[in-house]
């Protein structure tokens, strides 16, 4: 395999043009899995410059650029998804039909394993049979939102009526509701990582934006705009209080949910749920194909989504001494993780546990 490796300041503007127009072309292509932004280089880009051993491997063949790998590298090798922990789609972005070799790829990468936890779908020289598949919801709108909103009251019409109804009612009570789609207010991200913190602390949860490196991406992400990328804050507004927010990442036809969050003074008006019916209602305006709501089960995903995608999470490996000991370390760890996750009976208990710690952590 022809693989040059770069540092994200060392690749070029024709490679970056090159995945650009990759992605462009995925969804009229068959594989719309990879105009996900979550594998744009606008993000590789922004980790690299908030995280150190970033590397972005990319594959030639017949004399041009047919595949790119972001990737993160360890001293010793041991290589993980870019952005791993907060990236919702991870994988090669490729040509339509290009193959690859797994082995010689993280070879030419100088990595003895490579580890995913939301590896997207069509990439099978990476998975394994150790890699196990996990539901990641999503808002089809590429038909207008009428036509999801009619499909939502079909399956769900108690939740569509009662959506609905809080909103309207919200609007009574605390002001007229207002949605901004693409607020360009930096006051409002900072309010929105405020709730989104105190949220993770009530909850039990390890809070994200306690890690520096995590506020200094979504701050770049947030001013990084280009044809085909944006970090894009979406606020609801009831006069003029802000009462929930949402900041994710947006391709040419895909808008990635990440951060959404409300005031909890207004939970009884449900602002979360108005929230994300507005996005939608906004992305089919921009004639975008579907919302990620990303993987984890949550009832707003089930109630909101109109089917589900599959990631993957694992770590396909060389035969080499350090990747034998990365997976002793993190197998046992991952294996218990999703089993709590995956049985209702363990992760009813669990939850309920963390949110008793984060009262306690919160003081209430």
């Amino acid at each position: 395999m022809d693989v040059t490796v770069y540092r994200p300041g060392e690749l070029t503007g024709a490679d970056r043009n090159a995945w650009t127009a990759v992605q462009s072309q995925a969804r009229s292509l068959g594989a719309p899995q990879l105009a996900n932004p979550f594998l744009s280089p606008e993000f590789a880009l922004a980790v690299g410059r908030c995280r150190s051993g970033v590397r972005i491997a990319v594959v030639h063949e017949d004399g041009g650029p047919a595949g790119f790998l972001p990737f993160q590298r360890s001293a010793l090798g041991v290589g993980r998804a870019i952005g791993l922990g907060v990236s919702d789609a991870q994988g090669l972005v490729h040509r339509p039909g290009f193959r690859w070799d797994a082995q010689e790829l993280l070879q030419a990468c100088g990595l003895s394993v490579l580890e995913f936890d939301h590896l997207v779908e069509g990439q099978r020289p990476f998975a394994a049979e150790s890699f196990g598949g996990h539901a990641s919801p999503v808002i089809d709108v590429d038909q207008g939102f009428e036509t999801y909103l009619a499909g939502l009251r079909m399956r769900s019409p108690k939740f569509t009526r009662t959506t609905l109804a809080k909103e309207r009612r919200l609007g009574r009570d605390v002001g007229p509701v207002r949605y901004v789609h693409d607020e360009r207010d930096p006051a409002a991200l900072l309010t929105l990582m405020r709730w989104k913190s105190a949220q993770y602390r009530r909850t039990g949860r390890s809070d994200r934006f306690a890690q520096p490196w995590i506020v200094r991406l979504v701050q770049q992400l947030f001013h990084t705009r280009t044809d085909s990328f944006a970090g894009l804050l979406s606020v609801l507004y009831a006069g003029e209080r802000p009462v929930a927010a949402h900041f994710g990442l947006r391709s040419w036809s895909v808008l990635a949910c990440w951060f959404p969050a409300y005031d909890p003074e207004f939970a009884k008006f449900s602002p979360g749920l108005v929230l994300h019916l507005r996005m939608a209602q906004a992305a089919a305006a921009e004639s975008m194909a579907y919302l990620d709501l990303g993987r984890g089960a949550k009832d707003y995903k089930n109630s909101l989504k109109t089917r589900e995608l599959l990631v993957s999470e694992g770590c396909v490996m060389r035969r080499h001494p350090v990747a034998l000991g990365h997976r002793a370390r993190r197998a046992p760890v991952r294996a218990l993780r999703n089993a709590v996750l995956a049985r209702p009976e363990w992760f009813e208990p669990a939850d309920r546990l963390l949110k008793r710690v984060g009262r306690m952590r919160s003081g209430r």
